[in-house]
């Protein structure tokens, strides 16, 4: 059914067109929901800002990877709703082509549940990432449910991650955790500190200034305070005829 609905999809293609190098643009249909949206923009947008220094790695989401041994764009795609390639190029791109891109696939995938892709995602994408891609991670999330799980490939099959004590599963590609936080999937670092947006990197950046400059305020009212405080000493002891330079 699934192998039908594909080849359905693609019946405006000519199977004998062969595009040149660089030529094959994404074709992917628009995500489901804006929640679905909110989750792959949240990935790219926290993954590049950590790996801001980086410049070997690709992520992308809801975009075609073309991998036709025959370098065909009529056959052989797949559109995964996040994915990472490492040792590669950061740049932008039309889509993945795997006969493009030294023929790398990606070292992490996830795929974003809803009801009318649920199954695919958890079985026959599950088949291809395991026995065509290769991928060593393979994640799958559901931002209505809440269903999360991982995986990664052991002697050719992907095997279950286990929860860490907070529910968060490792993706050693990555070097990350990955966790619930608020309904949304996020990155947390080997140490269990949550990665944040760039925007979430500029608040905490604010209030950390925003305390310090309370803490400077404090002080300086000490500072004064005390300074007041030694001005009426010393004029007490003046009366007293007992110079305070001299204690």
């Amino acid at each position: 059914m699934i192998i039908a609905q594909e080849l359905e999809s693609q019946q405006d293609i000519s199977a004998d067109v062969i595009f040149p190098p660089s030529d094959l643009y994404s074709d992917e249909p628009t995500v489901e929901t804006e929640l679905h949206l909110e989750q792959i923009m949240l990935l790219i947008k926290c993954l590049k800002w950590l790996w801001k220094d980086r410049y070997d790695f690709y992520a992308a989401g809801n975009l075609t990877i073309y991998y036709s041994p025959n370098q065909k764009k009529s056959e052989y795609f797949r559109g995964p709703d996040f994915f990472v390639v490492l040792g590669t190029e950061r740049k932008t791109r039309k889509s993945w082509v795997v006969w493009e891109e030294d023929g790398k696939y990606p070292n992490f995938i996830l795929e974003i549940l809803s009801p009318s892709t649920a199954n695919t995602d958890k079985e026959y994408k599950k088949e291809i990432y395991q026995n065509t891609f290769r991928t060593p991670d393979y994640f799958w999330f559901d931002p209505y449910t809440l269903e999360f799980a991982g995986f990664y490939l052991t002697n050719g099959k992907y095997q279950p991650l286990e929860p860490n004590e907070k529910g968060h599963l490792w993706s050693e590609q990555l070097g990350l955790y990955l966790g619930i936080n608020q309904g949304l999937l996020r990155y947390f670092t080997p140490a269990g500190e949550l990665v944040p947006t760039p925007e979430e990197t500029a608040q905490e950046e604010t209030r950390k200034t925003a305390i310090q400059a309370q803490r400077a305020e404090k002080e300086s009212q000490r500072a004064e305070w005390e300074a007041r405080r030694a001005e009426r000493l010393a004029a007490k002891l003046r009366e007293l005829n007992i110079d305070p330079d001299t204690i």
